[in-house]
């Protein structure tokens, strides 16, 4: 084995076991900070306020295991809607991986969960402790009173939030105003305690403590992403022919004339980077593509003189004088596949029933012949109504000249979400039988609504004359 292997898993080996070393990240203001922030507020807004929402006499958007209800908005998924999350799931991931191909990890630096608590748990901390100064200054000093009470004012806030987000991620399958007067007089169920209690502590650590090490080491998703780019992907890199050598001078200093380039060496685009890695490396699996380096770079140059970009969004092969094509075939694949899916999938769930009927045939006998000559089948239907309301059905029955339901027409009640079995004994006159097998059909219709009817085949048995 080469010095070389043995250095590198030494190296490997010091990265693993090296106690952590707490990041300060510096306070970056500029357009990537500005769209940060906005996505942060859009999405935790989203977070704790949707779920506030009335809709229709219903929560708006509430998954209530207990009644296998999902409400979302005016629609009402069941459990044999699996399929739609199914679909979504997919969407989702190809979503990821378009985005990916496009700009890297757009979803790690905007969108992230992980991401978008740590924003904020961050923004907590320069409000109660300062800045990333500040901040150190105040671990590295002695512990006293004035230590303790910021320190004990900052978890204090860090725990209401996550109780907070913990009781909110409750309130989407539980009436989040049922379960806040619950949770204000202690009157909560023993599932409802834990799964508060569980999510807010994975707030409080995750985007209090472990920060970047969620996403450097837990996060699966760094160690693949690499196989989603390739040299036209917009990646955030340093432009070393410009930026090197490296090294101080006063401001408006032409980089030629001194035999530097424009990197100036003041490390802030470490100071800002909220892994603490360094851009100017090159690219690492390390960086969530939050882009703070940009922002803070660029007001670099501009107080130097120089132009923007030292830290840009660009692709390899741009990095490298060769022309980048942004559009190319797997965008147009994947932008084609989620256009398509997106419209199936609309189209689907605006056009569904909300009703559906399975038809068993008892097989243990083929036919038989009643007392008045007529030959009959006997069918098992299960009638699941997945609407929100309480429907009266009209079953009848066609397909063969004289067939009946025993004679009488079936107007079942299902109430919401219910299931009915309903045995049926068919009746058919013996000259209309044609084949040992016949096609029929079950029509199935709401009376107080027309547009809920379902009309499924089945195959009637007999003789033949």
């Amino acid at each position: 084995m080469s010095s070389t292997s043995n250095n590198d898993d030494a190296q490997v080996e010091q990265d693993l076991y090296t106690k952590r070393a707490k990041i300060y990240v510096r306070e970056v203001h500029g357009i990537f900070a500005v769209l940060r922030f906005v996505a942060m507020a859009a999405l935790l807004g989203l977070y704790y306020g949707l779920a506030w929402i009335n809709w229709d006499g219903h929560q708006a958007v509430l998954f209530d295991l207990p009644a296998r209800k999902f409400y979302i908005f005016w629609l009402t998924f069941w459990p044999q809607d699996f399929f739609y999350l199914a679909v979504l799931l997919i969407l989702a991931a190809l979503a990821l991986f378009m985005f990916t191909a496009l700009a890297g990890r757009l979803w790690c630096g905007y969108a992230c969960p992980q991401t978008v608590w740590t924003e904020i748990f961050m923004w907590f901390d320069r409000k109660i402790e300062g800045n990333a100064r500040a901040q150190k200054k105040l671990d590295a000093n002695k512990k006293g009173f004035t230590y303790y009470r910021i320190k004990g004012t900052k978890h204090a806030v860090w725990l209401v939030f996550s109780l907070w987000t913990g009781l909110t991620f409750v309130g989407y399958f539980t009436p989040i105003r049922e379960l806040t007067e619950s949770f204000l007089v202690w009157q909560l169920g023993p599932w409802e305690t834990f799964w508060i209690f569980f999510y807010g502590f994975a707030t409080y650590g995750n985007a209090g403590f472990m920060r970047e090490q969620v996403c450097i080491y837990m996060c699966p998703y760094a160690r693949f992403q690499s196989a989603m780019i390739d040299h036209d992907s917009l990646i955030i890199s340093y432009d070393s022919k410009r930026g090197d050598p490296r090294g101080a001078r006063k401001r408006n200093t032409d980089s030629y004339s001194i035999g530097k380039g424009d990197c100036i060496d003041c490390g802030l685009c470490v100071q800002v980077c909220p892994t603490g890695i360094d851009i100017r490396d090159g690219l690492q699996y390390q960086c969530i593509g939050c882009a703070a380096c940009i922002d803070v770079c660029d007001e670099v140059m501009d107080k130097m003189g120089y132009e923007p970009g030292l830290v840009r969004y660009t692709t390899e092969n741009a990095l490298n004088g060769k022309a980048s094509k942004i559009i190319r075939p797997r965008m147009l694949v994947y932008i084609s596949l989620l256009t398509a899916i997106s419209i199936a999938l609309s189209y689907s769930i605006l056009t569904r029933i909300p009703l559906e009927v399975n038809i068993i045939r008892d097989r243990s006998v083929l036919y038989t012949e009643n007392q008045q000559g007529l030959i009959e089948n006997v069918y098992n239907l299960k009638v699941i109504n997945m609407s929100p309301d309480d429907h009266v059905y009209t079953i009848t029955v066609d397909g063969l000249e004289g067939i009946n339901i025993n004679g009488k027409t079936m107007r079942p009640t299902v109430r919401s979400g219910a299931v009915k079995d309903l045995p049926l004994r068919i009746q058919v006159v013996p000259d209309s039988i044609k084949s040992a097998s016949s096609k029929i059909f079950f029509n199935i219709v709401a009376e107080d609504n027309p547009d809920i009817t379902v009309r499924e085949p089945a195959r009637f048995l007999g003789p033949v004359f």
